[in-house]
């Protein structure tokens, strides 16, 4: 059966196939969980009230490091609870917390998004789903009415207007006429709970949801990599997959084929998998891998950092190996990336919580990865000339991404911190290495960040297959025709901000105006225009010679500036905190949020466009009406500088080089 969509309510699983005929199957799921108590002697009257309240088995519970003797208790999480408490946390207890579908699925040998006896792992995913786009023309922001709406399937588009009662009774009738599988809805976490409410006061259906239910997924601010994120709430409906394409981070990395093999390696629903983080994904693919080899998953980690001196803790803690890059040009750089870096770390090194004091022990955490590793190499190499593995190769990237922090999470359920130290221990001593066997064989090394060397020299085959003989790691190699590293405020190499032109012709940029998230649409085209004429020099040569056309572009964007709409100007940055200690554009922000009756919660986006950068005033990107011209012409100014450069750089190269001669 090919599982469309999954869900839990009052004690059961509820599962649906695809296609109008899907079956809609509901199987009991009472909850439970497992326990182990160190010495069951001593806590007798535990267990005799525990049985007198609820079925109570003995069993063994197989863990990561071994095999135990416990209970299985028919009983729910708060049970669960008042054992520890009553234990004074002895007691170790396993798989309270899991989703139930994870666990029906698991059990059944059943996996999302697959044919029956399809592999998990195959990346020739094929679907053929149903699907229906729904878009409103209406501000998501305002509290108005709907007064546009669009529904198109096969390329016809319907448009529907008029009053909002009219509006909603066309779509219910629409969307329950087409009965999509897939919906594809810009924005739908925001419209569709809007679109429900109004439709239950109408005495109306939205036809969104098969059964018209809805399961709500509840909003929620987290820190994650450094910084606040926020996931917006939402209402799932039953039978269906909704996807906000304008705010799932996966939809827009990998499209529709990557949710849906996201789903079907970490067991959970396709519109969960639509909205939950990379990290999320991986850990519920290692809960579900576990539960499907019958390991048994910990609630409560025990397995705590073991104390350690001070030295050793200082030598283990250093994080990921960067060499500095020397501002400017060069000619003839190759890259030599690690594919997958970490992950193919913790596979090669057998790197694990259990393999820490057992290294001869196959540890779980290289078991369950190696599949994925396979799979990312396989469709990164399949990308290149077929793009429909494009998504697949994105989902697989983040997912393994993420797998790295998860090691190091205090929460993480088969993580541990000396884990984390320890592959980017081995990841640092793949760098150094890597670089001896560059200067070995007569490279100059230019540049080089955690798992990407830049070099210069040849011949780079022999290079590329010494390094993957030695590191026994899987590596790719781009040629660059020319490669430029931009200076820091300082005039020292910045690690993270250089662009290119590779041998194919594409250009490869990272950390400038035209790839940064806030920079304003104006500034990023005019950039993106200037790096489109430069893409098209082969040598440092044809770029100086570009140096007063591009000139000639900055000149007549200066001269554009003023007259651009206020919308061109929108900023989009992060809120980190809803109270800000001094004046900043994002407290302002805030403000005008506050005002316009919107609410944000810490990690949510919000976009602005100043108005006034003396006083951090701020308008709201669809209220906006001017702009602070000034403010823009200083932003617009060091996009400018990134591009000139590299012209720059190259017209004074090929002035030493003249000398020379």
């Amino acid at each position: 059966m090919w599982i469309l969509d999954t869900c839990s309510r009052n004690g059961q699983v509820e599962i649906w196939e695809r296609g109008r005929g899907g079956r809609h199957l509901v199987v009991p799921a009472p909850p439970s969980f497992l326990l182990h108590l160190p010495d069951p002697h001593a806590h007798g009257d535990l267990l005799e009230g525990l049985e007198s309240r609820f079925p109570v088995e003995e069993c063994s519970i197989r863990t990561v490091y071994g095999t135990i003797d416990g209970y299985r208790v028919q009983a729910g999480r708060e049970a669960a609870a008042l054992v520890e408490k009553q234990t004074r946390y002895e007691a170790r207890i396993f798989n309270a917390d899991l989703r139930p579908e994870q666990c029906v699925l698991a059990a059944r040998g059943l996996v999302p998004c697959s044919d029956e006896g399809e592999s998990r792992f195959s990346t020739d995913l094929s679907f053929d789903l149903p699907a229906m786009e729904i878009a409103v023309a209406d501000n998501p922001f305002a509290r108005d009415p709907v007064t546009a709406l669009s529904l198109t399937v096969d390329g016809r588009q319907v448009r529907l207007g008029g009053d909002e009662r009219a509006i909603l009774d066309d779509m219910e009738d629409l969307v329950r006429s087409v009965d999509p599988d897939v919906i594809l809805f810009p924005q739908a976490d925001i419209w569709v709970p809007r679109l429900a409410e109004s439709a239950r006061v109408h005495g109306l259906d939205t036809g969104i949801s098969r059964t018209g239910r809805f399961r709500r997924l509840h909003a929620k601010s987290y820190w994650s990599y450094g910084k606040t994120e926020f996931r917006v709430g939402a209402l799932i409906p039953d039978g269906r997959l909704l996807v906000d394409t304008r705010q799932s981070f996966h939809y827009r990395e990998s499209g529709l084929s990557g949710i849906l093999l996201g789903a079907r390696l970490s067991g959970l629903s396709p519109n969960l998998a639509a909205r939950f983080t990379s990290g999320t994904l991986i850990s519920s693919y290692e809960v579900y891998e576990a539960l499907r080899r019958g390991i048994a998953v910990p609630w409560r980690k025990d397995d705590p950092e073991s104390v350690r001196r001070f030295p050793e803790l200082k030598a283990a803690d250093r994080g990921g190996m960067m060499f500095q890059p020397v501002p400017g040009i060069y000619t003839g750089v190759h890259e030599i990336d690690f594919t997958s870096l970490y992950p193919s770390l913790i596979v090669r090194d057998n790197l694990s919580p259990e393999t820490l004091a057992d290294p001869g022990k196959e540890g779980f955490l290289p078991r369950v990865l190696a599949p994925l590793i396979a799979m990312r190499m396989e469709t990164k190499q399949k990308k290149a000339s077929d793009p429909r593995y494009a998504g697949l190769d994105a989902i697989l990237k983040w997912m393994l991404v993420t797998c790295f922090g998860y090691t190091g999470y205090r929460n993480a359920k088969f993580g541990r911190i000396e884990v984390h130290e320890a592959i980017t221990g081995s990841a640092r001593e793949v760098l150094i290495r890597t670089r001896d066997i560059a200067e070995e064989m007569g490279f100059y090394v230019l540049h080089g960040i955690v798992d990407c060397l830049w070099v210069q020299g040849g011949p780079v085959t022999a290079f590329k297959e010494r390094v993957e003989r030695e590191t026994r790691l899987h590596a790719v190699v781009d040629a660059y025709d020319w490669l430029v590293f931009l200076p820091m405020a300082d005039g020292t190499g910045a690690y993270t901000r250089y662009f290119g032109r590779l041998s194919d012709g594409s250009l490869k940029v990272r950390g400038i105006a035209a790839r940064r998230g806030d920079t304003p649409p104006f500034i990023r085209r005019v950039q993106e225009e200037m790096l489109a004429r430069m893409q098209q020099a082969r040598t440092p040569e044809e770029i100086a010679a570009l140096r007063e056309p591009l000139r000639e572009r900055y000149r007549r964007a200066v001269e554009e500036l003023p007259s651009a709409l206020p919308a061109e100007m929108a900023v989009t940055r992060r809120i980190s905190t809803l109270r800000y200690r001094h004046a900043c554009p994002e407290a302002s922000a805030v403000q005008a949020c506050a005002a316009g009756g919107i609410a944000l919660s810490p990690g949510m986006e919000v976009s602005y466009v100043v108005t006034d950068s003396r006083t951090w005033a701020v308008d709201l990107d669809w209220k906006a009406a001017r702009f602070d011209v000034g403010y823009y012409q200083k932003l617009l100014g060091k996009a400018w500088e990134e591009v000139i450069f590299a012209a720059d750089k190259a017209a004074m190269r090929e002035t030493c080089e003249s000398k020379v001669i």
